[in-house]
């Protein structure tokens, strides 16, 4: 493995080491929240792994906290869009933010920012890892990581390969691949995964580096094919896709974590309640279920916890980025 490859190994599995942290001393939630509804920004359009994570949690805080949660798609900027406005909201614990792995990647790629990551965003809690995806069509004749690397080997540069934005998790699955396995790509960056999802269905592209949350339930039905997952060991949910590791290509590793962030400024009794109410959700066996069937797992991390991971995150993928030569804009 290149001296790249293993800076992205590194960077990319730091998140699975929370998945096996417990919940320490419960925490209450004020008696007066919440007093009206709460809105979850998605920073990403509808049918990413962000979306479809976050719905599956609104409806399960909305149950445990006796008001709406109304999820609230504001796409746009690598999720910075979102971000921003969950930043500039009121601190009062009624405007949450579901975020993943593509959150401390942004620092990485984007020379400015509209916010600082660490300083006007508070981490709540941590909900869940999963691993990365490489799909394709059906129609298409690549079937396997080896029929891919001998297309991008026989045509550098020629294979396309779409993800859900510049510099986002899928970006950086890619750019691994293409160090780990030697080969040339072409990076066909789209405005979430959603719509990434919807054209290589349409086969305008061939591959797509995705989470594997949200192709599952396409390649289940046979409109995609996931030809390996990033994973350490197989995915449970499709036990008879090989890794991409097993498929020939040591070093690579890839998996995805999301969590809940607020504004900064929250009372830290309303943070302290609010983890303790996802980390009873992640245990309830309905959350255990549903996840692992969208080839995902509860994780638990205090709020403190999950803040420093995304602080040694934002380091290492600026080291990410500068070793693959992903050019900040």
């Amino acid at each position: 493995m290149t001296v790249h490859a293993k800076s992205l190994f590194v960077a990319t599995t730091l998140g699975t080491a929370l998945v096996c942290a417990a919940p320490t001393q419960a925490a209450d939630l004020p008696k007066d929240y919440p007093g009206r509804p709460i809105r979850l920004i998605v920073p990403f359009p509808p049918g990413g792994s962000n979306d479809i994570l976050g719905r599956f949690m609104a409806a399960r805080l909305t149950d445990r906290l006796g008001q709406q949660v109304i999820v609230d798609n504001r796409p746009g900027a690598d999720g910075m869009i979102g971000s921003d406005i969950a930043a500039r909201a009121v601190p009062d614990g009624h405007t949450l933010l579901i975020v993943s792995t593509s959150y401390s990647m942004n620092p990485a790629i984007h020379k400015k920012m509209l916010f600082d990551p660490v300083k006007d965003l508070a981490p709540i809690a941590l909900i869940g890892t999963g691993p990365n995806a490489i799909t394709t069509n059906p129609s298409q004749p690549i079937t396997s990581v080896k029929e891919l690397i001998a297309a991008a080997k026989a045509k550098p540069g020629q294979v396309n390969y779409a993800s859900s934005g510049i510099g986002g998790f899928n970006h950086f699955g890619g750019e691994l691949f293409q160090i780990a396995a030697g080969v040339q790509m072409t990076h066909i960056p789209y405005k979430g995964g959603g719509p990434a999802m919807v054209d290589l269905m349409a086969g305008h592209v061939p591959v797509l580096f995705s989470t594997l949350i949200q192709v599952l339930p396409h390649s289940r039905s046979g409109k995609l094919r996931v030809i390996a997952t990033g994973g350490a060991k197989r995915a449970p949910a499709l036990p008879n896709v090989p890794t991409v590791i097993e498929s020939g290509v040591p070093g690579y590793e890839v998996t995805i974590w999301w969590g809940f962030l607020g504004p900064a400024g929250m009372p830290p009794a309303v943070v302290a309640g609010l983890n303790d109410v996802v980390a009873k959700i992640l245990q309830e066996p309905e959350t255990v279920k549903r996840l692992a069937n969208e080839a995902a797992e509860p994780a638990f991390a205090s709020p403190a916890e999950f803040a420093q991971t995304i602080r040694t995150d934002i380091g290492k993928w600026i080291k990410v980025a500068r070793d693959a030569k992903m050019q900040p804009h």
